[in-house]
């Protein structure tokens, strides 16, 4: 199994080092980098290991027949995750499209209690 990101989601690590340590998050700029780091390789090494949900229409503009799954990294956010599974030369192969956490994107799923 192999776990791909789209060049833009790659961006989206990026820029949350970045926003962690810009807005106060954490408080040194290393540590917003190993949060983001340590997110990537997270969903690298487990998404396939995850319970993957059939993604809600609202989340269509980043593809078509989508699945989420969640990652929770502390007390206060969990961070999903949305891609599709390709089987590629025998291979199966999650594609991820667009990562999000419950801070802007709960009311549009189905969160479990």
């Amino acid at each position: 199994m192999k776990v791909l990101f789209l060049p833009e989601v790659v961006n989206q690590f990026l820029e949350l080092a970045q926003v962690l340590y810009d807005e106060g998050y954490l408080g040194f700029k290393d540590a917003a980098i190993a949060y983001s780091e340590q997110l990537f390789r997270d969903i690298q090494t487990n998404l396939p290991l995850k319970v993957r949900k059939g993604a809600p229409a609202y989340f269509e503009r980043y593809g078509t027949d989508l699945f989420y799954s969640a990652f929770k990294h502390n007390k206060q956010t969990v961070w999903y995750v949305f891609y599709s599974v390709h089987d590629i030369d025998g291979e199966t192969t999650f594609l991820v499209r667009y990562l999000t956490n419950n801070h802007v994107a709960a009311q549009h799923l189905e969160i479990d209690a």
